[in-house]
């Protein structure tokens, strides 16, 4: 049975049992700052899961895509561990739990899938008498195949909190060729023999931020078959390789490789690829962008540690965005996000692959000579501070240095790696705790858990509402006085509360008794609006009786900066190419802020032409509209969508500004384009691999700055004594003239470089019949130094020369050996390497010319007079090698 007939069959099951089927969530938690990644089924439903929200249906059903990384040093070695992989679930709201969890399951295995019952067996939690009871008596199966399993086997839990339950476990039984051979071997043993296909979770707790556990308000079922695993028991094999979920990606890799067939250490770089390829492609589909941080390093580590096996079996360059045609055709039709953004997936892959080409070859060659050095000491773990080093100077990971010791049975001194680490990360994790907690959490919430909020802002500014809850300080309180800051809840509000990257709004609340001025409002995690402020006169109760009022100016600039994105994002794409799409956005009363996804730099025109055609929709003043329609629809009448975002399939809000726009938003807009007044394009900057950011203004700000641009033009011309618009010819001249006095620099600099090379002439040393010079010299850059070393050359056919400078506080150095002398051995790059090691860097390059820089200047005279001492080894280790070496 093929994996997709699997996928098909499971959820027409579920349907038949009353379940709603929906679509996989994206591979981004949405509002969960416990979760980096959805690893489970269950992940995007926890809100239903723990009452804060009411599902669409009591019963679900969903094939969700996921991500898990903790296995992933198993990935290859094993034919059943992965870091993408299909979770299919059914699950249930307060509405049926254990019984029929347990029989349709079985039903399914048995009926649908017709796996035999003697291959079948199950686990239970070893506290959970109930499921044990319901396997024995109500389904039948022996006493002898139901396991009793432990803690942390049987009792599932996802993240750092939430609801969680002991769990029943389904397992196949592969057959006695794939165990441990022990007579005593059942599910649980750490052999390959019985594969787990289905886990029911029986979700009746809720892991609180304490530790401790509470009974959910409702019982709950979550179930998570993986399509991979049972695409292998129905398919016959005893790998989810030999599956057609993978065998069509591997034989891509093979081909690509040279077609001949890999096994031992090749066979598993083959799995990794192909293995990681996946994830790697669903990742950047979701919207993920590779970093150095959070999911954004789960990525960056997939595609490198892909790069590095894919280079073992003889891939080179950028190899894996070639496979996402091919994924995008036999995935695309079930997650339709490969095919739509199968140009953008690739460019993302690519770039990505390409800047760690570098990083990977000269980390490579480094860490190898750490590896020779720690084998010569006979030592077995590599120096922390070693190890930060390659990470520092050359962004190559840790796993990466790890995973590469570890195959020449070597460890890494990860403490003192983190100990160098954790400063530099440490302004960078407060900052993402800080963004991560929201500020707080929705417990801090829980007694307006069950209120509604009706907002009526995008007509209104004004409106009539009562109070349904004051906060003082997390307290609930029925009368809050002058000077106390409050949150307060509304049945009714004109207020937009932050969201989609638009500041919440601010304005008063106020009653007969008494006066609050509101400074935003927010959205609690379960969906609430919060007006926060403070009292200003007289007090507010519970039950009053308020105006609510939007501060109508501050509105207004918002609305025209939100439209403005709309009208840049479209811009952007016509301009760029449609693989442009948003990936975050700020919008204000006095400006705006616009995430990108680009590959390089706009160049001056780009942006100029970004902003023209900006300002032209303007002064076309088309009308901007809102409509509610479904999401085919919309999709269908060309509305853009955000990466992240998850949709309601059955009403969604489109924003049109005539033809020339359309963009799915919640947020609040203008009535016409003419209100934006001006567009002024500010700066445009990278931010991370792939991605871009553009600040501009609007409005009267807009105005402002092209008032302060024209009066700088002013200023300079009356200085230079021209008419401004002869500016550009008078900057032009003065380049000119700066130009010829570098030039002249430059000559003089020569000559004084050729009399500084004929001064060190005279103290050549002869080491083993080699001419070696080294010194200090005065430069300012690696290119006078080369130019240096190019007369040294001139001036001695046979040579090794390593001159160094310092500049500016840092080291510079460059080596440079003759051909004759590479031939017999003599490197200049691990000269170089080693001498950039006691100055505290590193460098690199090829044996007849290699640089390198450093941090201590201190250590330049040491670092030099060891590389006679390093002429000699290499003298000595060419000799033992067998003479003369053709590099």
């Amino acid at each position: 049975m093929k994996s997709s007939e699997i996928r098909s069959i499971f959820l027409d099951f579920f349907t038949g049992k009353g379940h709603l089927v929906m679509p996989s969530f994206s591979l981004i938690p949405q509002n969960d700052p416990t979760l980096l990644l959805i690893g489970a089924g269950m992940a995007p439903l926890k809100p239903y899961f723990s009452g804060e929200r009411k599902p669409p249906h009591t019963r679900i059903a969903t094939c969700q895509k996921c991500v898990r990384t903790p296995d992933i040093d198993r990935v290859g070695h094993t034919g059943r561990h992965a870091t993408f992989f299909e979770m299919l679930g059914n699950f249930s709201f307060g509405d049926y739990f254990k019984e029929e969890a347990i029989e349709w399951a079985w039903e399914f295995v048995r009926e649908i899938l017709r796996l035999p019952a003697e291959r079948l067996w199950v686990s239970v939690f070893e506290e959970d008498d109930e499921s044990y009871n319901i396997w024995r008596e109500r389904i039948g199966l022996p006493a002898e195949r139901i396991v009793r399993l432990g803690r942390e086997d049987n009792f599932w839990e996802i993240g750092t909190g939430g609801p969680c339950g002991p769990c029943s476990e389904i397992y196949y039984d592969l057959g006695a060729e794939e165990g441990c051979g022990r007579a005593n071997c059942i599910p649980g043993c750490d052999c390959d023999r019985y594969l787990e296909i289905w886990n029911l979770v029986f979700t009746q707790f809720n892991r609180e931020p304490s530790g401790e556990l509470t009974l959910l308000k409702q019982k709950n079922i979550d179930t998570g078959a993986g399509l991979e695993r049972l695409a292998t028991v129905m398919q016959g094999v005893t790998s989810f390789y030999e599956t057609d979920l993978f065998k069509p990606l591997m034989a891509y890799f093979v081909d690509l490789a040279g077609g001949a067939e890999l096994d031992g250490s090749g066979k598993v770089s083959l799995r990794i690829v192909t293995e990681h390829s996946r994830g790697i492609a669903f990742l950047v589909g979701d919207g993920v962008l590779p970093s150095n941080e959070g999911r954004g390093y789960v990525l960056r580590r997939l595609i490198r540690r892909a790069a590095r096996h894919g280079r073992l079996i003889g891939l080179e360059g950028s190899f894996l965005a070639g496979v996402v045609p091919l994924l995008a055709e036999l995935m695309g039709s079930v997650y339709p996000e490969l095919r739509e953004r199968r140009d953008f997936i690739m460019q993302v892959i690519a770039t990505e692959e390409e800047r760690f080409q570098e990083t990977l070859a000269m980390g490579i060659d480094i860490l190898d000579d750490y590896i020779q050095e720690l084998k010569q000491k006979g030592e077995k773990c590599l120096p922390g501070e070693l190890a930060f080093k390659l990470y520092d100077t050359y962004g190559f990971p840790l796993d990466l240095t790890a995973e590469i010791l570890k195959e020449h049975g070597m460890t890494v001194d990860r403490h003192t790696f983190n100990r160098h680490l954790s400063e530099q990360q440490r302004r960078a994790r407060e900052a993402r705790a800080a963004s991560e907690s929201g500020g707080k959490t929705d417990s801090a919430y829980a007694a307006a858990r069950d209120l509604e909020t009706v907002f009526t802002g995008y007509d209104r500014l004004e409106e009539e509402a009562e109070i349904s809850l004051i906060l003082v300080n997390g307290d609930a309180r029925e009368r809050a006085s002058a000077g106390e800051s409050v949150e307060i809840f509304l049945n009714r509000t004109p207020f937009y509360a932050e969201a989609g990257g638009q500041i919440g709004d601010s304005g008063v609340i106020e009653a007969k008794g008494g006066r609050a001025v509101i400074a935003r409002a927010f959205f609690t995690p379960s969906g609430q609006i919060v007006h926060e402020g403070k009292v200003q006169s007289g007090h507010l109760s519970t039950g009053d009786r308020v105006a609510a009022r939007v501060e109508s100016v501050r509105r207004r600039g918002v609305c025209r900066s939100h439209t403005a994105t709309h009208l840049l994002h479209r811009a952007l794409k016509d301009i760029l190419g449609e693989h442009v799409n948003q990936a975050g956005s700020l919008v204000a009363p006095d400006r705006l802020r616009f995430d990108f996804t680009h590959f390089k730099a706009l160049s001056p025109e780009e942006k100029r032409q970004v902003e023209k055609t900006v300002n032209k929709v303007i002064l076309e003043n088309l009308p901007v509209t809102a409509e509610q329609m479904t999401l085919s629809e919309a999709r269908r009448r060309g509305a853009v969508a955000l990466f992240t975002e998850k949709y309601d399939q059955d009403a969604v809000r489109v924003i049109s500004a005539g033809d020339y726009s359309k963009e799915l938003c919640g947020g609040t807009h203008v009535k016409a384009t003419g209100e934006i007044g001006l567009f002024r394009l500010i700066s445009e900057e990278g931010i991370g691999s792939g991605l871009r950011r553009i600040e501009a203004l609007t409005g009267m700000e807009a105005y402002r700055q092209a008032a302060a641009d024209a009066s700088l033009l002013q200023e300079l011309a009356l200085k230079w004594k021209v008419a401004p618009e002869q500016l550009l010819l008078k900057a032009e001249e003065l380049l000119e003239a700066n130009r010829e006095l570098e030039r002249l620099n430059r000559q003089l600099k020569e000559r004084l470089h050729g009399y500084t090379v004929k001064s060190l002439l005279s103290g050549v040393e002869v080491v083993e019949g080699v001419n070696v010079l080294c010194s200090a010299v005065n430069a300012e850059s690696f290119e006078e130094l080369r130019g240096m070393t190019d007369l040294i050359k001139n001036s001695l056919p046979s040579v090794v020369a390593v001159l160094g400078a310092v500049h500016e506080g840092k080291v510079m150095l460059v080596g440079t050996v003759t051909d004759d002398l590479v031939k017999r051995g003599l490197q200049a790059n691990k000269i170089i390497a080693a001498a950039a090691r006691r100055v505290g860097g590193g460098g690199g390059g090829r044996p007849g010319m290699a640089q390198a820089g450093g941090k201590d200047p201190a250590a330049l005279p040491q670092a030099l007079r060891l590389v006679k001492d390093l002429v000699r080894e290499q003298l000595a280790a060419g000799s033992e090698a067998g003479g003369p070496q053709e590099k």
